[in-house]
């Protein structure tokens, strides 16, 4: 990349000189293979961002990579993959959140808009062994980053009770207020509590962005907002009605993930548009693919055509095409336009001390979301939890990668399944 792009770009890690000679064909191809190998769902794709790029690569330091997952949490739509695009932006600008975003989604997306053309009804049943497999190894990527993180995040007595207390008022209700509140009141605690420490801490401060882009970023966001339901209203063909639809459910979503179902559904399935089976089928099949969640939208979208022939298919890939950009657009418009300012906050010393309460709370959430829905879905009895404790050993001595991990994860859970 060229010096002056390098020089507008954030400094995440102050030893992140390696970093600084990633091209978008790098940025691409790690989040190509995080895109094909990131099984369980949100929390766990932060763990795996956490391994490829702090630990492994060590572009990124903890505590900035945390900022940025707290800027995420802050922000409607889908976390994980507005961490994807705020480490992509952070490695090469506007573009590398656009590469870091494709290569992340795509797998996933055609697949799932294949199977939405196809409409090709598939019994989950035959690879039960194999998504057992992946629930498990998800389970363990995801204890290792949380253990990571708390070692860096939570180390001393206070933060370690900001953590366990988020995560015992998650557990006890799971709602985006009770995420606000936990949020919030860690930034609040680190303010009162926390200020004394900030001289401890190691302030990176990044390189300045010019806020001009992220203002116009901003604009776009709220003025979809208005104008597409407009559109939609004079449009008789209903184009703008589905792009509204798909839009307004990824700008409006807290939570992100599961959370945005109901919003798909009563965008796709109340107007009819697309039948209740349809809808649970390609739910069904989100679950079993790898990447985002919100890339359940390639599939409705693929489901709102059916014609017959190459006119129907190249219709039905347009429409996927289409509703995939919607869901997904109000978050790259939010990375795009929140990072500069939360650039130009994060290393005030107050905001730094709100920032370290802000993260014992993430770990929190992490540790809440590690216990339900992962723990309680994946772990039925003593061989699942020894599974687990194996997938934690070989991630923390490090013996293969991650995607190696994930691979034996699926072939160890089929030949399971036969037996």
């Amino acid at each position: 990349m060229s010096n002056p792009t390098e020089t507008n770009r954030p400094v995440l890690n102050s030893t992140s000189a390696a970093a600084s000679g990633v091209g978008l064909w790098q940025i691409f191809l790690i989040f190509l293979r995080l895109g094909l190998t990131s099984f369980g769902g949100p929390v766990a794709h932060i763990g795996y961002f956490r391994e490829e790029f702090v630990v492994r690569r060590k572009w990124l330091s903890d505590a900035r990579y945390a900022d940025l997952v707290a800027l995420c949490q802050f922000a409607p739509g889908p976390a994980s993959s507005q961490v994807g695009m705020g480490i992509g932006m952070a490695l090469g600008g506007v573009r590398g959140s656009l590469v870091a975003w494709f290569g992340f989604t795509m797998p996933s997306a055609i697949v799932l808009a294949a199977l939405g053309m196809a409409f090709v009804g598939f019994d989950f049943a035959t690879v039960e062994g194999v998504i057992r497999g992946l629930k498990l190894v998800a389970v363990g990527v995801v204890a290792h980053a949380l253990l990571g993180m708390a070692r860096s995040l939570c180390p001393d007595i206070p933060r370690a009770i900001f953590a366990i207390i988020a995560a015992i008022i998650m557990i006890a209700s799971d709602t985006v207020l009770a995420q606000f509140v936990v949020i919030i009141g860690g930034m609040m605690a680190g303010f009162v509590l926390l200020r004394h420490k900030v001289a401890d801490e190691g302030i990176e401060h990044p390189a300045p962005r010019s806020a001009k882009g992220a203002i116009v970023a901003l604009g776009v966001f709220f003025g979809l907002l208005v104008v597409l339901p407009i559109a939609a209203g004079l449009d008789p063909s209903g184009l703008f009605a589905v792009i509204d639809g798909f839009y307004r459910s990824g700008a409006l979503v807290f939570g992100g993930g599961h959370v945005v179902l109901p919003l798909l559904q009563n965008a796709v399935v109340d107007p009819g548009w697309v039948d209740p089976e349809t809808f649970l089928a390609g739910y069904g099949a989100t679950q079993a693919v790898p990447g985002p969640i919100f890339t359940f939208a390639a599939y409705l979208g693929a489901a709102l055509h059916t014609g017959a022939g190459s006119a129907g298919i190249l219709i039905s890939a347009v429409t996927a095409c289409m509703t995939l950009i919607a869901i997904f657009l109000p978050a790259w418009l939010l990375v795009i336009g929140l990072l500069p300012f939360w650039d130009r906050i994060a290393h005030i010393p107050s905001m730094r001390a709100g920032l370290m309460g802000v993260n014992a709370a993430v770990v929190g959430l992490l540790a809440a979301v590690l216990y339900d829905p992962i723990w309680t879905s994946a772990i039925h009895d003593i061989f699942d939890i020894g599974c687990v404790f194996l997938a934690f050993a070989v991630l923390q001595w490090r013996v293969i990668p991650v995607w190696a991990l994930v691979g034996l994860g699926a072939v160890a859970g089929f030949l399971v399944g036969l037996i």
